[in-house]
């Protein structure tokens, strides 16, 4: 029996600003389904050119119709992380750190990057091919967090 990676599925409490924060890394919204009867959202990305290869399920429970908090999720309830290949680290680091999010594991080596998703899922990137040449501000930014 043949094996294929389908996708990583992802519990996410803000379906807007977690499409936005994947689209600042380049992926793409494939489809998208909201199933009323289960009360849940399931959000497809992929890179592009990648749908059929590896994609990201990001799943939205909807708030309770009894008007409780949502189930809150923390790094128990979510994977490791994510791990993308990117053609330049610095220039995607820069996007991010450009619209607001924080570089935990700055790219010092030119080579690997930690950033956080808005519900906290970690998100490592790594240069493709061979490691840049280490540059600022990259090269002596301290690590923030966890990551």
């Amino acid at each position: 029996m043949a094996i294929k990676y389908l996708h990583t599925m992802l519990r996410i409490s803000d379906p807007e600003a977690s499409v936005a924060f994947f689209n600042l890394l380049g992926l793409e919204e494939v489809r998208r389904y909201d199933i009323e009867a289960g009360r849940f959202s399931l959000i497809f990305l992929a890179a592009p050119g990648e749908k059929d290869i590896a994609e990201v399920e990001l799943t939205h429970n909807w708030p309770p119709e009894d008007g409780s908090a949502p189930e809150a999720y923390d790094g128990g309830r979510n994977f490791g992380h994510l791990a993308y290949r990117v053609d330049n680290i610095y220039e995607i680091c820069q996007k991010l750190m450009d619209a607001g999010v924080t570089i935990n594991r700055p790219p010092r080596d030119g080579h690997m990057a930690f950033v956080r998703s808005p519900d906290n899922i970690s998100v490592e990137l790594l240069q493709a091919g061979e490691n840049l040449p280490p540059q600022e501000p990259w090269a002596t930014m301290e690590n923030i967090g966890e990551w």
